[in-house]
This record gives structure tokens, C-alpha cells and sequence, in this order.
């Protein structure tokens, strides 16, 4: 096992400045002009030869003799979420959805702690280049949320922007104690499919109802049938999740209106059963409105993220190098799967080359006496700032350096 590299209190104390900085001041997706420039400056000083790439995303290169080439991803974008946890960098700031509305903004997934982790674990290596050899690829990316960055940064031909790895690491906050470690070979996370559907019908006057083709009683049976998806058309032991996020239709309720939507979030396992439910969710759309005398309802794709697929191979040898540098105890290398989505798996499997990904905690293990702490997504999600510095810190030591370490 390469020997690991003791942290640097001073590097810790510099990121965490770098924390609280970029917690304070979350962009939303797509949109992450300043987080990029901040993540350009560091990247300078590292002499990381910093490259936009995708539009607000973030490259760069460290070069220490030879050795593979392994690349370290981190995503860096905000959520549309008021953040309601007291602290004293909480963020206030605010930004639009591409529709124009002007929302809170807050990085209630963590983000801010993955590009801190990165950035000190990169300051870790340059400063003691005597521990490894190789190559190290450092990947900033945007609009993870919406499954549009890593799309986003392919198009722009990243790997002639840097060179081609052998191998993508990543790494996920969660709320769990500090130092603890999450992850699992194979299909770690599910694929997610969200979808707008208008549902088309022929308005009227509410005491007409003869005159009309009513789009939300449409609606409301292909909603109410959608429910047998996953509770009579799937094996009950491959996990599968339909949900409805939002419905809207009509402005009086003395109209009928000729038109409803809704949107739909569907989570799945891997490509065979998601190419299932998602033809019996059409099947039932298109029946449905047959059933009403209306056309077909149009579907939207709104976002499609692909697996998360962490390399049987080679998950078991990053989970011995974190397990070396956090104790046994502390890492778990065969933990559920996990129905949430990420879109880190489209560089590995554009290049067909392995990755690993994996969760880290940063919570005080004794906040747990009170209950587990809120997490990701939450208004509340607050990772203790040391704490969860110093322990993406580690992690993402200890992974890459079972990679790249002498």
C-alpha cells in the first residue's frame, strides 16, 4: 500500500477559507462564472495549467514524472434551495432559472466541499511530489445537477484539452461521521430520466363538460395508473422509482381547460430496466389519452443521467487504500446502492476505462446520539467546515495515491 501523506494544518486552514468562500456564494447550473474563476486562480498557483472546458467548467494538469494518468473529478454547481442553516457563511445569494425566475441559491449538495477537497488534495501532492509519480487530471464540473456538465464538457472535446486517463476517481459528501467511507463495485448509483408531459384535451365552459376532452381528468388517471408501474410491472427485486414532482392546469374553475402537465422523475437500475419502465410509462400515457378520445400527450425529455458503474476491479484496491488511511472499521466497500443519480459516470464510459466513486462523511460521529443529520438537497445540510475539509482531504488523498503513490 503506498504510504500516505500526513496533512498540512496550514493548506487545511488556507481551503478552508476556500470553503467558506464558495459556500456563501453558490451558482446554479451552467452558470458558474465565479466559481470558476476561483477554481482558475488556485489552479495557477498549483501550476496546473487551468482550461475552461464546457462552458463554465474547469481543467488542469499536474505533471510529476512517470506513471498513469488519473483523473479527479469534482462537480461544482449550486441548487435552487433558501439555505435555513444558521451559519455564519450561509449563503444569501440568489439566481435564475433558465426560464427567467429569480430563485435562492444555496450548495445544499455539497458541491463546494468536493471542489475544496479536490483543490487541497491537489495542493497536498504538489507539495510533496516525492510520495508519487504520474500524472494527475483535475476535472471542475458543472451542472451535475442536470445531468448537462459532463455532456457539456465532451462536447468540447475535453481530452484533447488534457490528457487521456486511465482511470476517474470521485467522491460524493454524505451525511455520515467524519472519516467514514461509502461505496460499492458495480452500479453504485441509479440512472434518473425526468420528463415533462403535456396532455392535450379540448377546452370548454365547466357546465359543458360534454363539449370538452378534459385534460386534467387525463392527467389524473394516467397519474393515478402511472402507480402500477413499479407495483405490478417490475421485478420487486430490481428497485425502480416513479414519481410525479409537479402538476398544473387551468386558470378558473369554472373552465375547462385544454391543456394539464406534469412532470415525471424516474430512477432505475441499469439500461434494461430502465428501457423497461420507461415503455410502459409511454404505453400507459398514450392508452390513457386513447381512453379520453384526445391525441397523444407530448413528452419532453428534460434531463437523462447515465450509471454510475464503479469498476469491480478496481473499487476493492481504492477501498483498501481508504480503509488503510481511516481504519477498517470506517469503510464500507459493500454498501447499498443508492437510488439517487450522478452524471460522473459518462468520462469513464467514454473512454471505456474504470472509475470509482465513493461518499465521505463530515459530521461530528457524536451529533449522531441525536439523530442522523440532514441530507443533501436539505435547506439544512450543514457538514461541520473542518470537519469535512479535512476528511475530503483524505479521501481523496488516499484513492488517488493508491493510483499514483511511490
Amino acid at each position: 500500500m503506498p504510504q500516505g501523506i500526513p496533512l498540512d494544518q496550514a493548506i487545511l486552514d488556507k481551503h478552508l477559507e476556500v470553503y467558506h468562500d464558495l459556500h456563501a456564494n453558490p451558482e446554479l447550473s451552467m452558470q458558474e462564472q465565479r466559481t470558476a474563476e476561483v477554481i482558475t486562480g488556485h489552479l495557477q498557483a498549483l501550476g496546473a495549467n487551468p482550461q475552461p472546458c464546457g462552458g463554465t467548467g474547469v481543467v488542469g494538469v499536474i505533471e510529476n514524472g512517470p506513471g498513469p494518468v488519473v483523473a479527479f473529478r469534482a462537480d461544482i454547481d449550486g441548487l435552487p434551495v433558501k439555505e435555513d442553516t444558521g451559519l455564519p457563511y450561509a449563503s444569501t445569494a440568489t439566481g435564475r432559472l433558465p426560464d427567467g425566475t429569480e430563485v435562492p441559491t444555496m450548495h445544499a449538495c455539497g458541491h463546494d466541499t468536493h471542489i475544496t477537497a479536490a483543490l487541497s488534495m491537489a495542493a497536498h501532492l504538489v507539495a510533496n511530489r516525492q510520495a508519487w509519480s504520474g500524472t494527475l487530471v483535475l476535472i471542475f464540473q458543472p451542472g451535475e445537477e442536470t445531468a448537462a456538465g459532463s455532456a457539456a464538457m465532451l462536447a468540447d472535446d475535453i481530452w484533447q484539452k488534457i490528457p487521456v486517463p486511465e482511470i476517474v476517481l470521485g467522491q460524493h459528501v454524505s451525511n455520515l461521521p467524519e472519516g467514514h467511507i461509502h461505496t460499492r463495485p458495480g452500479h453504485a448509483m441509479a440512472l434518473a430520466d425526468s420528463w415533462r408531459v403535456t396532455v392535450h384535451g379540448e377546452g370548454a365552459h365547466g357546465s359543458r363538460p360534454h363539449d370538452s376532452i378534459d385534460p386534467i381528468t387525463q392527467a389524473a388517471y394516467m397519474i393515478t395508473r402511472l402507480q402500477t408501474v413499479v407495483s405490478r410491472e417490475t421485478n420487486p427485486s430490481i428497485p425502480a422509482v416513479v414519481t410525479v414532482g409537479t402538476i398544473s392546469g387551468g386558470l378558473k374553475e369554472n373552465v375547462i381547460a385544454a391543456q394539464a402537465e406534469f412532470t415525471l422523475n424516474i430512477r432505475t437500475v441499469d439500461e434494461e430496466s430502465r428501457e423497461l419502465v420507461l415503455s410502459r410509462i409511454r404505453r400507459i400515457l398514450e392508452a390513457e389519452a386513447a381512453a379520453s378520445g384526445a391525441p397523444a400527450p407530448t413528452v419532453e425529455e428534460l434531463y437523462r443521467f447515465p450509471r454510475c458503474y464503479n469498476s469491480p476491479e478496481l473499487t476493492p484496491q481504492v477501498v483498501a487504500a481508504l480503509a488503510a488511511e481511516l481504519g477498517e472499521e470506517a469503510v464500507n466497500g459493500e454498501a447499498d446502492r443508492r437510488m439517487g443519480s450522478e452524471d460522473v459516470g459518462r468520462f469513464a464510459d467514454d473512454l471505456g476505462i474504470p472509475q470509482v466513486f465513493w461518499w465521505f462523511g463530515g459530521h461530528d460521529p457524536a451529533s449522531f446520539a441525536e439523530g442522523t443529520p440532514a441530507g443533501g438537497h436539505s435547506p439544512f445540510f450543514a457538514p461541520e467546515d473542518t470537519r469535512v475539509v479535512r476528511a475530503g482531504t483524505r479521501a481523496a488523498m488516499a484513492a488517488v495515491l493508491s493510483q499514483l503513490g511511490n
